[in-house]
């Protein structure tokens, strides 16, 4: 079977709740992205995924990541990994694309990028560095990070320009599967969070 790569978006930050751009701050989960992680932790653990034997996990090594692997029961499996951390966002971490409006107007941060910071360029190389070990081997894996880089994962899976990810958004301890259709890379599942809802 052609491996795929199930992606887990860290739960809710006050960060993530207010918009701010959360590169590479270490901001912690709130009560609610901890439940959040519980819950889809209880899921993969759960019919049609038990827990996904055999699965090779990987984290961001940041702490809203890595506490999300860890309460979602696959931290003693997983291994931090650089490759996964967000976007650099240089002169813009913690603001707010509004408050960027005001300061570039017309902004968009998968055409224009940010000072100070990561290149589209290096984001996209980060994503093929990912997509190439998930294709590495007959398994799956499973990996914990955040909004920007797993889109662009998506986008590199598909083969698209990393500027598509912009189409692909990504809510708190959402889960997304990256596979194949008719022999051609494929999204199988993007943004579910059914575990959240009931």
């Amino acid at each position: 079977m052609a491996p795929r790569i199930l992606l887990a978006r860290h739960g809710q930050t006050e960060w993530s709740l207010l918009g701010r751009h959360t590169g590479r701050t270490d901001i912690p989960l709130l009560d609610e992205g901890r439940r959040g992680a519980e819950l889809l932790g209880e899921r993969l653990h759960r019919g049609p995924w038990q827990g996904l034997p055999g699965v090779e996990v990987r984290t961001s090594p940041l702490a809203r990541a890595s506490e999300t692997c860890d309460l979602a029961g696959f931290g003693a499996r997983a291994e931090p990994w650089d490759a996964l951390m967000e976007w650099d966002y240089g002169a813009y971490e913690g603001l707010t694309p509004a408050r960027i409006q005001e300061l570039r107007p017309g902004w968009l941060i998968w055409r224009d990028a940010v000072p100070e910071g990561e290149s589209l360029e290096q984001l996209s190389a980060r994503a093929d560095e990912v997509v190439e070990w998930a294709r590495s081997a007959d398994r799956d894996v499973l990996v914990f990070a955040h909004g920007h880089i797993l889109r662009s994962i998506g986008a590199r899976w598909l083969g698209e320009h990393v500027s598509f990810a912009a189409r692909i958004r990504l809510d708190p301890t959402s889960l997304s599967v990256l596979g194949w259709a008719y022999g051609a890379p494929a999204i199988e599942r993007w943004n579910d969070t059914g575990h959240l809802e009931g």
